[in-house]
């Protein structure tokens, strides 16, 4: 045999199943160790597959196999090319911030003042102990002199809040104690805007697959809670523990809109892989969330521009 005619077959295969994930990621069954889930979030990142198979198809020399590999290139683009390529409007009437701090971390006060730095009109966090809270206040109190706080998640604002409540989103068995969500009005220059901030529970890749039944859980009972809200401009913004594409969050993510641009991975901090940290809306649109520089977190800020319709 000569040439890449042996390996075509397995070349050809090879792109029209990176495209088939890739398309009908949702027909892949989440009953057995969730992995459905697991791919979603990981989703964009099947794409580099596709350099890989096409070396191997240069190398062999197998035509049929690169152009296979068109076909993954375009259901990639079709599903991600527009948070790589696109330019989101010059204009928007809201900034925020939102940032998992880490209960360990070592820099508070540099973390603070990275978050103060970034001028956004709000600055949501999660895993704030209340040890750590007084540095936080300091450096971001006169910037942003309006606050919420709930266990461990705070929102500090450049504009006055209101109809500040807890929010309980408590899976089952969990203790009274676990408090992650809290529900504010902000008085912004372009309207008033409902803002959830909220820290999912976490997930774990362990013998059993992806155990994320907690963090769906409390997911739906998020999603029922924003279902019956009246806000007529809502955002929420949080540690999800998921990607937008994670069916697990689908009772939350499908009643909100994602950002139209920017990828902006957040976790882990050192090589960022999947972002997990939202900026969601209803009656607005985040036009834009992108990362920022690593701070003393395992996770990395990420900032979102709000356009209020």
């Amino acid at each position: 045999m000569r040439g890449g005619r042996p390996w075509d077959a397995w070349l050809v295969g090879g792109g029209l199943g990176v495209a088939g994930l890739l398309a009908l990621h949702s027909a892949v069954p989440n009953g057995v160790g969730r992995l459905g889930s697991l791919l979603e979030t990981f989703l964009p990142w099947l794409g580099v597959a596709v350099p890989l198979l096409a070396c191997l198809a240069a190398l062999k020399r197998s035509v049929a196999g690169l152009l296979a590999c068109l076909v993954p290139v375009a259901v990639w683009l079709w599903m991600f090319g527009g948070l790589w390529f696109s330019t989101p409007p010059g204009s928007y009437d809201l900034t925020v911030v939102q940032h998992n701090v880490a209960d360990d971390n070592a820099d508070p006060e540099g973390t603070a003042r990275a978050l103060r730095a970034t001028r956004a009109g709000l600055v949501a966090v999660q895993e704030l102990t209340p040890a750590r809270r007084p540095v936080f206040e300091d450096v971001l109190g006169v910037s942003h002199p309006h606050r919420a706080f709930h266990g461990t998640v705070g929102l500090w604002s450049a504009h006055p809040l209101s109809e500040v409540r807890p929010v309980d989103i408590r899976p089952e068995g969990f203790p009274e104690s676990w408090r992650r969500a809290l529900r504010a009005t902000v008085a912004a220059p372009g309207g008033e805007v409902t803002v959830y901030v909220v820290h999912l529970p976490s997930v774990r890749l362990g013998p059993t697959g992806f155990a994320s039944a907690a963090r769906d859980e409390s997911a739906a009972l998020l999603g029922a809670r924003i279902a019956d809200d009246p806000a007529v401009r809502l955002l929420v913004v949080g540690d999800l523990n998921g990607t937008v594409q994670d069916r697990g969050l689908g009772p939350l993510t499908s009643r909100l809109g994602a950002p139209a641009s920017g990828l902006a991975f957040s976790w882990p901090a050192a090589l960022p892989v999947a972002r997990i940290d939202q900026v969601l809306g209803r009656g607005v649109e985040v036009t834009e969330v992108s990362a920022l520089d690593a701070t003393g977190s395992d996770h990395r800020p990420v900032l979102g521009r709000v356009l209020l319709r």
